[in-house]
């Protein structure tokens, strides 16, 4: 009969045999695993022999120091950056002021000469000094009315000079016309009347304009040159306050032996 403790220890070599034959060493994990550790320390092994990781250190360093000393710069031209935006801000606040005060007083002297408030008006000078030409021609006009005319003549004269280009020039050569009709400057007014026949040939003021020319050559005892102008306006604008005008005038004319 076999003994028992002789079979146990058959077993339990049996068994160790077949866990042998069953994982061979090539596979086993733990051994796989131990391998690469030894491939990983000796990559670093490598790496420290050769400096390649002192080297890799030292340009780190470098790099965060240049980093710092660009951060700085930048810091400090931010500071010069404010710096600079506030004088210039500074600058430009005094000269604002500065114009500002100018122009206060530049209002108030002419304000205390100004032609429509009773002053004088230079040759060459406008009404309104700085005003668009609208203002300029609102002025000369205003002065007119008032029966200002050499200082209206004067405005509506420099005017035209000023502002040739005007929509408004038309109506200022006609209102020009008309300061030295209502003085009895009959030469310079038909003179001044021609123009805004001649120049704006389109201007609602030429029929105006024609009537006054007739009035002027009457008032220079030029008839043939009177019934002229008076007949043009009637055959050209007919239907017109002119026109009427023209037909009164031409009558008394007949009436009066011319």
């Amino acid at each position: 009969m076999v003994n028992k403790n002789t079979v146990l220890l058959l077993a339990a070599s049996l068994a160790l045999v077949g866990a042998c034959t069953v994982t061979p060493p090539s596979e086993d994990p733990v051994l796989i695993r131990l391998d690469e550790l030894d491939q990983r320390i000796e990559a670093l092994e490598r790496i420290l022999a050769n400096g390649s990781l002192v080297d890799l250190t030292l340009q780190m360093d470098e790099l965060q120091r240049q980093s710092a000393d660009l951060q700085g710069r930048t810091e400090d031209l931010e500071h010069q950056s404010v710096g600079t935006a506030e004088r210039q801000r500074d600058i430009y606040t005094d000269l604002d002021n500065r114009i500002q005060d100018l122009e206060r007083n530049l209002r108030q002297a002419v304000k205390a000469v100004s032609v429509i408030d009773g002053g004088q008006l230079a040759p060459g000078e406008l009404p309104v000094p700085g005003g668009t030409d609208r203002d300029n021609y609102q002025a000369a006009f205003e002065l007119l009315k008032e029966q200002r005319y050499e200082p209206a003549a004067m405005a509506f004269r420099q005017f035209l000079v000023t502002y040739p280009d005007s929509q408004l020039a038309d109506n200022a050569q006609y209102w020009l016309a008309e300061s030295y009709y209502v003085t009895d400057q009959f030469n310079d007014a038909l003179e001044q009347f021609s123009i805004v026949i001649n120049k704006y040939p389109r201007s609602r003021k030429v029929p105006d304009a024609l009537l006054k020319m007739g009035y002027c050559s009457y008032e220079l005892e030029h008839w043939e040159d009177a019934r002229e102008a008076l007949s043009r306006v009637q055959s050209e604008y007919p239907d017109t306050t002119a026109a009427r005008l023209a037909e009164q005038r031409l009558k008394r004319m007949t009436d009066e032996g011319h």
